[in-house]
């Protein structure tokens, strides 16, 4: 059967997550919703990575196998005519054989948005993470520097995360203001479940407190997810970008 690769973006407010629930809305099942409307067939579809609820995408990556008289290209608008509102498919292509949506994948690049300061803007709910505060951007980028490199991430992820190995390797983090927002970007050859969220919770914390980045690679080294800061919500969060062979950068 051929193979369909489909880059997307989705609104995670109205879904449960990626992953296909038995009784709760996901993006997996509407799509694999609308591929059975389109095709007649039971399609399954495998993403890049499984967002959990409330986490939105800017550029999530899927495969599915059909041997439908579909041509490849024509996926991207016959699903847009199907699927609900805040899911988008930019495009759809036949894809090498062996290409595989979440193996295949090299790099993943999240983003998490915050609004600073007293103003709160209703366009920003479930979108952005609104605190009152606003931080110092030098000490948050000084903390995150320590979190470059390869470590174990166990200190970083929820109690149910069913990985193997914990060991991930993060080429950069850091904050930085952006139309008129605090977005902090990480990036790195995978992650763990809420591992962003917990992180960028953490981050706020420690900075708040003045802690020194030593403070983070002790925690990375204590493996102890008591040691560190509250979890982000999931509103602010963004899988931003999820890097294969034909990118270079």
């Amino acid at each position: 059967m051929p193979r369909i690769r489909l880059d997307m973006s989705y609104n995670g407010n109205s879904f449960c997550g990626w992953q296909l629930q038995k009784n709760d809305p996901s993006v997996q099942g509407a799509l694999e919703s609308a591929l059975k409307q389109l095709t007649g067939d039971d399609v399954r579809v495998t993403g890049s990575g499984r967002t959990d609820s409330g986490v939105h995408a800017l550029n999530q990556t899927a495969h599915f196998d059909s041997d439908a008289s579909i041509p490849p290209e024509k996926y991207a608008p016959a699903l847009n005519s199907l699927l609900p509102q805040g899911v988008r498919i930019h495009r759809s292509l036949e894809a090498a054989g062996d290409f595989h949506a979440r193996f295949s994948a090299r790099r993943r690049t999240y983003r998490y948005l915050i609004k600073t300061g007293q103003n709160r803007s209703s366009f920003c709910d479930g979108r952005v993470y609104h605190i009152r505060r606003c931080p110092d951007i030098a000490r948050l980028n000084e903390l995150a520097a320590a979190l470059v490199g390869t470590h174990d991430f166990t200190t970083f992820t929820a109690a149910g995360d069913s990985s193997e190995s914990r060991v991930r390797n993060i080429e950069a983090a850091g904050f930085l203001p952006r139309r008129g927002l605090l977005q902090f970007y990480i990036s790195g050859n995978a992650f763990l479940w809420r591992m962003v969220r917990s992180i960028v919770g953490t981050l706020l914390d420690f900075e708040q407190r003045g802690e020194e980045p030593q403070a983070v690679r002790n925690l990375l080294l204590s493996k102890d997810r008591s040691l560190a800061g509250p979890t982000a919500p999931a509103q602010g969060l963004y899988l931003y970008r999820v890097y294969y062979e034909e990118h270079s950068g």
